[in-house]
């Protein structure tokens, strides 16, 4: 069996194909037991459909577990496997798992978390999947990746070097003159086993239409993490290929086996022309997306409004409809006059059709330059709590130095 190829048919019997110790890391994205017929076409039309209905969750586990055996069978030493799966199931195959990889070869259950939103259900939207991690042995391969700190971490600190006093409790280091001895710079924060990582967006370039396919960045992390370059990634369910896609883009030697012509062609096609889709929010972070400040959060709480994050014109809607309508808010800013905030929300608001717009007025401009006469009926300005406050004590001085002068 060649690599760098995939082949047709079912994974247990190509795999016995394979000798013995010969595969550095394996994916495997099994059915999940959603006891359904999963179904999606390509922006091109053609549609791809797998089923994945068992008689009882028994024959699911048995059929799974035979080729789990041939998994640990033609890993190497040093190798590992992931698989993947979700709440349907995953306690089953974490049984299934311990039983041929032994319990101390279980290293840990990643979470991939990402949002997805749903209204087609009672009870919590399913916002993760799980992905068991074991070894083969307690020899295994492993690349330590480091992430960033957060926001929350006090990082002067950490690279702070500590020594420990004579009763054994840590404390800075000082040198001679009493000052903090600074230590050497971290690499940052050892990947923890919850991955918030995108879900595919539908209009993704990368996306081709197959119903379970998972995000390139989701594999090359776990492809990482078990693997060199030149080693060698198979994947017994491979669907749309991505697990090879990866392992192409990180130079490793791959395998892919799947039961559909489909899902061959299709990973044949993905691997002659790689198409990759950038995550935004990996990039440059959650903080990325938020055009609200701390200030303006506040004013969105204070009122119990829904805050709007991606939008140039609105900043909040309220939760209760009016008419049947929404009703959009937009704070004005220190750098904006009233003209430019009412422009704004009223250009937003038409979009989304609302039927109510409120501003919520934080300074007078210096020179008012905006035309009352042209508010819509359904526009309401209202000033903020400390303006209003100062408009009062105001008009309370002038009455004062009114009386005075009577």
């Amino acid at each position: 069996m060649e690599l760098n190829n995939v082949y047709c048919g079912d994974c247990y019997e190509l795999m016995r194909q394979l000798d013995s110790d010969t595969i550095d890391a394996i994916y495997m994205d099994p059915p999940f037991f959603t006891q359904e017929t999963q179904k999606l076409s390509s922006k091109e039309g053609v549609e791809y459909s797998f089923t994945d209905s068992w008689e009882n969750m028994d024959d699911y586990v048995a059929y799974t577990k035979t080729r789990l055996q041939e998994c640990k069978r033609v890993l190497k030493r040093t190798g590992s496997i992931f698989v993947h799966c979700d709440r349907n199931a995953s306690h089953y195959l974490k049984i299934a798992l311990d039983e041929i990889f032994g319990v101390t070869n279980f290293q840990s259950e990643i979470v991939w978390s990402y949002r997805r939103w749903s209204n087609s259900k009672k009870g919590l939207l399913n916002n993760h999947q799980i992905i068991f991690f074991y070894s083969k042995t307690k020899d295994f391969k492993f690349n330590t990746i480091y992430t960033d700190y957060s926001e929350t971490t006090n990082v002067d600190q950490i690279l702070q070097d500590r020594v420990r006093d004579e009763k054994g409790k840590s404390k800075y280091k000082v040198d001679e003159n009493g000052q903090v001895v600074m230590g050497q710079a971290k690499k940052g924060v050892p990947l923890s086993d919850v991955w918030e990582i995108p879900y595919l967006n539908p209009k993704a370039k990368e996306r081709v239409g197959y119903p379970t396919q998972k995000p390139i960045i989701l594999l090359e992390q776990i492809i990482k993490l078990v693997t060199d370059e030149d080693d060698i990634v198979l994947d017994p369910f491979m669907g749309s290929g991505t697990t090879l896609v990866a392992s192409k883009l990180l130079n490793r030697k791959y395998l892919g086996f799947d039961i559909t012509n489909d899902a061959v062609e299709l990973t044949l096609e993905r691997l002659e022309s790689i198409i990759k889709t950038d995550s935004f929010l990996l990039k440059k972070g959650k903080q990325a997306y938020q055009n609200l400040d701390d200030d303006c959060m506040a004013i969105i709480k204070s009122i119990d409004a829904v805050p709007v994050q991606r939008n140039g014109g609105i900043d909040g809607f309220l939760r209760e409809h009016i008419d049947e309508g929404t009703v959009a808010i937009r704070i004005q800013r220190e750098d904006e006059n009233l003209s430019d905030t009412v422009g704004k929300l009223i250009k937003a608001a038409r979009s989304k059709k609302c039927s109510y717009m409120v501003v919520i007025r934080t300074h007078y401009d210096f020179i008012d330059i905006f035309d009352y006469n042209d508010i819509p009926n359904n526009l309401l300005i209202i000033d903020r709590y400390d303006l209003q406050i100062k408009k009062i004590a105001e008009k309370t001085k002038k009455r004062s130095r009114k009386t005075a002068a009577v």
